[in-house]
């Protein structure tokens, strides 16, 4: 498997986001830096839109990612409801 990312700008509207995602994606694994944050995951990562929500206690449109995105690698699947990131096989 190859590894997908992504990475936001460290800021207060990018926090409950970094945390739905690790809490949706067990395997994901964080590299935080001065001014941003990363998140690796190996073949797969899943941004549910329901899960941030909760965590802002608002709805959340996905297109909001991407105000504080800095970049993503990986093949991108995108509904109202998640955002996927990951790589064919």
């Amino acid at each position: 498997m190859s590894t997908v990312f992504i990475a936001f700008q460290t800021n207060d509207d990018s926090r409950p986001i970094v945390e739905s995602i690790l809490a949706d994606n067990p395997q994901a694994e964080l590299q935080e830096q001065p001014a941003m944050v990363k998140i690796n995951s190996e073949g797969k990562l899943v941004i549910k839109r329901e899960s941030i929500e909760e965590r802002i206690g608002r709805p959340f449109n996905l297109q909001e990612l991407h105000l504080n995105l800095i970049t993503l690698s990986g093949n991108i699947d995108e509904t109202d409801d998640e955002f996927t990131l990951s790589w064919a096989r």
